[in-house]
C-alpha cells in the first residue's frame, strides 16, 4: 500500500470538477483503494509521499493522434488541408516502409506523450504493418493502454501509400494476428476517411469486425468536402457515417470518429446508435482550418465526446492544452453561429481529456476507488503573491502549461520518473 497526502483534482461527472484537499490518496497494485480526508487507522505506517502545494490529476487520453506525423509537428502550418497533406504528410509518411526509420520516431513519439502526461491514446499508424506493429509493441511495453491501427487506403492516394484491396485486406489480417496476444494496446481498424477506400475494401473490413472482434477508427465529417464526397462516392447512403455501418465497421468493439465537425442528424443519430466517440482535436482544426466541432450540443444530445491532439496538424503533443482550445474555440461557435450552440465549461472540456476519453480504456481518466492508478503531480503554477486553488491550478496548467510543471507522472502506480 502507498499513500499521498494532499490535493487531487478530478471530474466527478461531465459538468463537475471534485476538489479534494489535504486528503489522502491510497493505491494499492497500481489501483486505486480509496481516498479519505483523514487518514485511517489501519494505514497508520503505510509508506506516505507528501505533495505539498502540488496538485495530483488523472493522466490524459488522446483519441486521435497520427503517430508518424511527429516529425512535422509543428511545420508547414501556413498550409491548408489539401497541399498539407499532398506536399507534407504524404510524403512523409511513405519513408515508414524504412522500418529503423520507423523505430526512430515511434520511440520518440512515445516518450513525448509519456513526458507530456498522456498514458491513453488511440493511434493511427502507416499503410506499413511492420511500422505500425513496432508502434504498438512499443507502446505495449511502456505500459500504455491504447488502440493503434494500420491505415487502409485503396484509392484517391498517392502511389507510394495507394494499396490494392487484395493487399490492403491482407496486410490488415496480418497485422490483427500478430498483435493478437497483446494485453493492454490493441489493434483497430483504420480507413484513413472514406473517399480514400472503395466500397468493397470497407466491406471486408467490416467482415474483419465480426471475425476478430475489433473496434474502428476513422476521420468522420471533419470538413465539407469530406462529407460531399462521400456521398458523391456512396450515393447509397445519405451521409458519412452511414458508409461505415452498412460496410458492418461500426458493429466492433468500439467506434471513434475524428472530428465530426459537420455531421447531419443522421451522422449523429447512427453515432449514438453505435455508442461511438467524437473526438474534438482544436489545434488541428484551426490550423487546416477545417472548422469548429459543436461539442456543447453534442454533449446536450448525449454523445460521448474526447479530446485529441491530431498531431501533425495538431502541433502540440500535450492533451491538456487542447483543454483550454476546446473552451476557447466553443465560444467562437456560440458567438458566431449562436443557433443550436453554446460555449463549454473548463470543467467539461477537462472531462473530455480525462474521465470521458478515458472510459473507451476501461477505469481510467478518475481518481476514485476501482481505477487504475495513471496520474500527474502538477506543480510550479502558482504565484507567491497570490494563492490559487487547486481547481485554478489545474485551469492555469491547461492554457499554460508545458511539461515542467509535470513533476511526477505514475503508470499502473508505477512512477515513470
Amino acid at each position: 500500500m502507498e499513500l499521498y497526502h494532499g490535493n487531487f483534482v478530478t471530474s466527478s461527472s461531465i459538468e463537475k470538477l471534485e476538489s479534494c484537499t489535504d486528503s489522502y490518496l491510497a493505491v494499492e497494485n497500481g489501483v486505486i483503494a480509496g481516498i479519505y480526508p483523514c487518514l485511517p487507522e489501519t494505514l497508520r505506517g503505510a509508506p506516505v509521499v507528501e505533495l505539498g502545494e502540488d496538485v495530483l490529476i488523472p493522466a490524459f487520453s488522446d483519441l486521435h493522434v497520427h503517430a508518424p506525423q511527429y516529425p512535422q509537428r509543428g511545420l508547414a502550418m501556413d498550409e491548408l488541408l489539401h497541399d498539407w497533406l499532398e506536399k507534407h504528410t504524404f510524403p512523409l509518411e511513405a519513408r515508414f516502409a524504412d522500418l529503423d526509420y520507423a523505430r526512430h520516431v515511434y520511440d520518440a513519439f512515445t516518450d513525448e506523450m509519456l513526458a507530456r502526461g498522456t498514458m491513453h491514446a488511440v493511434v493511427f499508424g502507416t499503410v506499413h504493418t511492420p511500422a505500425t506493429l513496432y508502434l504498438l509493441e512499443r507502446m505495449e511495453q511502456k505500459g500504455m493502454l491504447g488502440y493503434v491501427g494500420k491505415v487502409n487506403m485503396d484509392t484517391d492516394s498517392p502511389d507510394s501509400l495507394r494499396e490494392s484491396c487484395a493487399g490492403s485486406l491482407a496486410e490488415t489480417e496480418r497485422f490483427l494476428d500478430a498483435c493478437s496476444d497483446s494485453r493492454n494496446v490493441r489493434p483497430i481498424l483504420t480507413p484513413r476517411f472514406a473517399p480514400t477506400c472503395t466500397w468493397e475494401l470497407l466491406c471486408a473490413l467490416g467482415r474483419l469486425t465480426q471475425k476478430y472482434g475489433v473496434g474502428v477508427q476513422t476521420h468522420l465529417v471533419e470538413s465539407f468536402w469530406e462529407a460531399a464526397e462521400a456521398r458523391r462516392r456512396f450515393p447509397h447512403c445519405s451521409c458519412d457515417t452511414e458508409i461505415y455501418e452498412r460496410a458492418g465497421l461500426l458493429d466492433g468493439a468500439c467506434v471513434v470518429g475524428a472530428h465530426f465537425i459537420f455531421p447531419s442528424e443522421e451522422d449523429i443519430h447512427i453515432l449514438l446508435r453505435h455508442n461511438g466517440f467524437a473526438v474534438q482535436c482544436p489545434d488541428a482544426t484551426v490550423s487546416v482550418i477545417a472548422g469548429i466541432m459543436r461539442a456543447g450540443a453534442l454533449a446536450d444530445r448525449g454523445v460521448r465526446l474526447a479530446l485529441g491532439t491530431d498531431l501533425g496538424a495538431g502541433h502540440n503533443l500535450g492533451v491538456y492544452s487542447q483543454v483550454g482550445r476546446a473552451v476557447q474555440l466553443s465560444k467562437l461557435k456560440a458567438f458566431y453561429e449562436p443557433d443550436g450552440n453554446r460555449a463549454i465549461s473548463f470543467a467539461q472540456a477537462f472531462y473530455m481529456a480525462t474521465r470521458g476519453g478515458g472510459s473507451l480504456f476501461g477505469k481510467v481518466g478518475a481518481l476514485e476507488p476501482g481505477y487504475r492508478f495513471d496520474a500527474l503531480r502538477l506543480g510550479g503554477l502558482a504565484d507567491a503573491y497570490e494563492n490559487l486553488s487547486p481547481v485554478q491550478i489545474v485551469e492555469r496548467f491547461c492554457y499554460l502549461g508545458d511539461k515542467s510543471h509535470i513533476r511526477a507522472r505514475y503508470l499502473a502506480g508505477r512512477r515513470l520518473d
